[in-house]
């Protein structure tokens, strides 16, 4: 099935031989680290098996949010949000960054509850955030049929455009002197001395003293042929694009049984909020127990199906030589098919009632793969065991807002500056150390 359509950017046809840090994964949490890094000074290579962008992060809703994350991930949420405020002046490109406000619809008691407790939460940020009455959802929302008392509004939510953002933050990087390889998978790394000492990629070897692993979906697997266990599901997600809508809300919403937000273009993404779609797959048995506390937490808002991914990924190779073709070289882009129940209950419910979508047209519709870490919260740390080797995944589909305050965490961690809020939180050993692992819900 046809992806979205992501700015192209294309790949410098030459490769260094050495650089500082390699950085593998060209999504936004990669590009970021990129950019971060060569502002800096820093001499980076970044490596993508595909196109910038072309998976998970060209396939997300676009939301830049602080509310409902989980409480752990706040800190830089609120450093990510400073960065794009300021990014498309900083990079001198288009990211689709605004800051809309986004809408939290009490559903139920519960719903109400947890929705007041963010604005004394946002406040220690010095972001605004309120409660809102039905009155003042209906005009915010003019028209919409709502049997909600109450919902959150926080103006310092936002959205930007996934085809845009990682294209343009990797072009800025390039512009400070980073090297972007697309279409050069790194095989695998090097280490000396007990150190990283480079990558080995399908195009040659790069020397480097650190190197970045940001592959998404993917970093479970190139993790595990370097001897490193980095426990990481997959979940599907589908996603709505309409042609564009007149007069249509602003204000992004997330309500019973849709949400949506506008697009730069005029029309609209439309998700549902059920649309969770969990492949069983060899590593669903691999990584069970430390999934086990998510299954009980969250069960409830996701769909467990077997297909022939099983197969796929059980006849996919888990070990290989540098010299060897690998999966990233086998697979350049994931590219699922779209889920078409839930998503056209969530169109068909918000015709029913909004009316100004009662016309609205699907222009195209994708699915994408969330990289998911047991407590829903990243990893973005470095390896003990590997001096040089630092990963960035896990984002549990939370990465497109966060990805530039990710990516500036990255940097301070690869070149030993004060990071920019407490990494503990975001440590790799938290899954080995006996810690307790605790899925807080959320969005």
């Amino acid at each position: 099935m046809p992806g979205p359509k992501v700015v192209p950017v294309q790949g410098d046809a030459h490769m260094p031989a050495r650089v500082d840090v390699v950085v593998i994964g060209g999504g936004i949490i990669g590009v970021s680290t990129a950019l971060e890094l060569a502002e800096r000074g820093v001499s980076v290579a970044l490596c993508e098996k595909g196109g910038i962008g072309e998976e998970q992060s060209s396939r997300n809703w676009g939301w830049v949010r602080i509310s409902w994350r989980d409480p752990r991930e706040v800190p830089l949420m609120a450093e990510a949000i400073r960065i794009w405020q300021g990014l498309d002046q900083r990079i001198g490109r288009d990211t689709g960054y605004k800051q809309c406000g986004i809408v939290f619809a009490s559903m139920d008691e519960k719903y109400e509850a947890k929705n007041a407790e963010w604005p004394d939460i946002l406040s220690n940020y010095q972001m605004k955030s309120r409660m809102i009455d039905g009155p003042e959802f209906s005009g915010l929302y003019p028209g919409m049929k709502h049997d909600f008392k109450s919902a959150l509004y926080t103006p310092a939510d936002g959205r930007a455009e996934p085809q845009k953002a990682a294209p343009a933050i990797a072009e800025a990087a390039r512009d400070k002197g980073a090297h972007i390889l697309t279409k050069c998978a790194v095989r695998g790394i090097e280490t000396s001395g007990g150190r990283i000492s480079g990558v080995v990629t399908e195009r040659g070897s790069i020397a480097c003293s650190s190197v970045v692993l940001a592959g998404g979906a993917w970093s479970s697997l190139f993790a595990r042929n370097a001897g490193i266990d980095l426990p990481q599901l997959k979940v599907m997600n589908t996603v709505i694009r309409t042609k564009p809508i007149e007069g249509g809300p602003e204000h992004t919403l997330y309500g019973k049984d849709f949400a949506f937000r506008k697009r730069q273009d005029g029309g609209y993404t439309i998700v549902s909020r059920y649309d969770n779609i969990v492949e069983i797959v060899p590593d669903s048995f691999r990584f069970m127990l430390k999934f086990l506390p998510a299954l009980k937490s969250e069960w409830r808002s996701l769909r467990f199906r077997v297909s022939g991914r099983f197969l796929e990924e059980g006849r996919m190779a888990q070990r290989w030589r540098m010299d060897e073709e690998t999966p990233f070289e086998r697979c350049r882009v994931l590219d699922p098919k779209p889920s078409d129940r839930w998503t056209n209950h969530a169109l068909a419910q918000l015709k029913k009632d909004y009316p100004v979508f009662a016309k609205a047209e699907i222009e195209q519709r994708w699915a994408g793969y969330i990289d998911v870490s047991p407590d829903a919260v990243p990893v973005i740390s470095p390896v003990e065991d590997v001096p040089g080797f630092f990963i960035a995944t896990g984002f549990s589909g939370h990465g497109f807002g966060i990805g530039p305050g990710a990516g500036r965490l990255m940097a301070d961690l690869v070149t030993g500056h004060a990071p920019c809020v407490d990494p503990t939180a975001f440590r790799l050993s938290r899954f080995f150390d006996g810690s307790k692992i605790e899925v807080i819900s959320g969005v």
